[in-house]
């Protein structure tokens, strides 16, 4: 009797690979057959085609896939190291804004807009020098157990994002530290700094959390649109993080860097730091990224797999 499921198991194996290798071979054959326009042009013009029609979506999951099963068997020092760079790095950002804070004036009229392009040189630093940046995990690593979920696939994920995230907020804490302390900064700049960071720490838990939501999908989202961005990665990066900026959304780490900019100034306790401001930015962009649009990534190419 119980070698009946089994072979019930087994039959149902064999007809759903008979169905993906069918998929295949009708997405092949479409490929391989010109279209009634293609017909009319020279081998050289049919391969100028082919470079440039668009990844599927199919083949755009399959890369961030492979990068994810990369990223959660990379060893636990590599994370650390690249997440307190990534640390390091997105606190470029709140720097830039108090930059310009400090060199437009708070009473600028466009202030808001042009301090949004600066918030976009920390993120353009972290993305391009590839380093572990938390909120680009929460789309990396669960598409891969989205495909095959296990438990082990699940320890991977907490391995991961644990070690990314604490590693984050030692880089954007020792920033911040510097910032109040080091002395590095002009009175001016630390006066802009202390101003974006007081306006953060102005929102309530749950608008926190809220205005996390669309952080966590556009960077989802800029992770999703990297492999076809064919040389426009750096335009990228900066009109969606312009965006979040710019719509006043909370983004986990570079928002981490502005608490802690308050904290080490006096202004904040530890416990509320993390309580009442990093803990709902850090659920929102949770929710954006894995709950939303992994999840919608995932739907729209599980019947082609």
């Amino acid at each position: 009797m119980t070698g009946l499921p089994m072979a019930d198991e087994s039959e149902d194996n064999g007809a759903g690979d008979a169905d993906l290798a069918a998929r295949v071979k009708a997405r092949e054959a479409r490929e391989r057959e010109p279209t009634p326009t293609e017909r009319a042009l020279t081998a050289e013009e049919r391969s100028t085609v082919g470079r440039h029609t668009k990844l599927s979506a199919l083949a755009v999951y399959s890369i961030i896939l492979r990068e994810g099963e990369e990223e959660m068997h990379r060893p636990k020092t590599s994370l650390w190291w690249s997440g307190v760079a990534a640390g390091l790095g997105i606190s470029t950002s709140v720097l830039m804004v108090g930059v310009m804070r400090a060199a437009l004036g708070a009473d600028h009229p466009y202030l808001g807009l042009f301090q949004a392009f600066g918030y976009t040189f920390g993120f353009v630093l972290v993305i391009l020098c590839r380093l572990q940046l938390f909120t680009e995990n929460t789309i990396t690593p669960i598409l891969p157990f989205l495909a095959a979920p296990s438990r082990d696939k699940l320890y991977d994920i907490a391995r991961l994002w644990s070690i990314v995230f604490v590693a984050n907020m030692v880089g954007t804490a020792t920033t911040a530290l510097l910032a109040v302390h080091g002395g590095i900064l002009s009175p001016e700049v630390l006066g802009g700094i202390l101003d974006i960071s007081r306006h953060v720490a102005g929102f309530t838990w749950s608008e926190a959390l809220l205005r996390g939501i669309p952080s966590g999908f556009f960077i989802a989202a800029l992770v999703w649109m990297m492999p076809s961005a064919k040389g426009s990665e750096l335009l990228l990066i900066i009109m969606f993080t312009w965006l979040i900026a710019a719509g006043d959304f909370t983004h986990v780490v570079a928002g981490s860097n502005e608490i802690f900019v308050l904290m080490f100034n006096g202004e904040l306790g530890i416990g509320a730091a993390f309580a009442v401001h990093i803990l709902p930015m850090l659920i929102g962009n949770i929710i954006g990224g894995t709950g939303l649009f992994a999840m919608l990534a995932y739907g729209q190419v599980h019947d082609e797999m």
